[in-house]
């Protein structure tokens, strides 16, 4: 098998993040007697955001970050949920709240986000979170304290700069445009010097744009969508996609054909996922520190 493409190894990378955040997170903890506390609020019985939350309780105790796991019925009203965030804002021993996605369809999920103290919002959606990012601030205005960036887009620029690749004056191109991966990291990569063009479902000739990215990043949730002759010779592909189909993971790019042609490229899975978490913990440590 062909192995030209250098594999971006998001478990090995997420586990050295994680080993220089557990010397952090003690080191907070010995110098303020007390521990960090990330509090997850899991609104009914959906089984794959049960398993999202187990593996982030897990992550939490590996770095020595201490977790409280709210498990809300289905039918749980609004008010009900209004009141617990609110009891974990004021709650001086949480330092970091996450709103597990999705919500039951009669909550509305921009609401109850709304509620998070944006200086715990540790999965940086808020909308003073999202303000920060888009005018590249790192420190609040107001409030002087961190402005915290979405978890999955903090991973792939990490993954980005893992491949020791300058990163400025590079042509990336993100395909999907969500609140959550695509704009966020698109407002990154800018940041970052990139010349950043945004793709989605009714962009046109996508394949002569791709052909271009000397970064690719591929957040659009579609089985195997691009294939070898849409990468760029030489580029990075970060593949954000998980899609299940017939018992097995794929990505939102065909690997085996990808790989022959971009010069890094990262697994699915095994890739952007276990970088999520490391993030996730490491603006909880950074949200402590307000």
């Amino acid at each position: 098998m062909n192995t030209k493409g250098i594999i971006i190894d998001g478990k090995l990378i997420s586990q050295k993040i994680k080993d220089e955040l557990r010397l952090k997170v003690q080191q907070h903890n010995n110098k303020h007697d007390t521990q960090i506390g990330l509090a997850v609020v899991l609104v009914g019985e959906n089984q794959a955001s049960q398993v999202y939350v187990r593996n982030k309780v897990k992550a939490c105790d590996q770095v020595g970050i201490k977790s409280f796991v709210h498990k809300l019925d289905e039918t749980i009203s609004a008010d009900e949920v209004t009141s617990l965030i609110k009891e974990l804002n004021n709650n001086p021993n949480i330092n970091g709240i996450l709103i597990q996605l999705p919500l039951p369809k009669h909550l509305n999920e921009d609401k109850i986000l709304a509620l998070v103290d944006p200086s715990k919002d540790v999965d940086g959606f808020h909308i003073h979170n999202a303000a920060g990012l888009f005018l590249g601030h790192h420190i609040s205005q107001s409030t002087q304290t961190p402005i915290l960036y979405p978890c999955t887009p903090s991973g792939i620029i990490e993954l980005v700069k893992s491949t020791g690749e300058s990163i400025e004056g590079k042509h990336a191109v993100v395909i999907g445009r969500s609140n959550i991966v695509g704009k966020p990291v698109a407002m990154m990569l800018l940041s970052l010097g990139c010349t950043v063009t945004i793709c989605h479902s009714k962009t046109k000739d996508l394949p002569s744009i791709t052909k271009q990215a000397d970064i690719l990043v591929v957040a659009i949730g579609r089985k195997e969508f691009i294939s070898g002759d849409m990468v760029k010779p030489g580029s990075i592909v970060i593949d954000v996609g998980i899609n299940r189909h017939e018992g097995k993971i794929y990505g939102d790019v065909n690997f085996d054909q990808a790989k022959q042609i971009a010069k890094h490229i990262t697994p699915v899975p095994g890739g952007v996922g276990p970088m999520t978490i490391a993030m996730l913990l490491s603006n909880t440590l950074k949200a402590s520190e307000k």
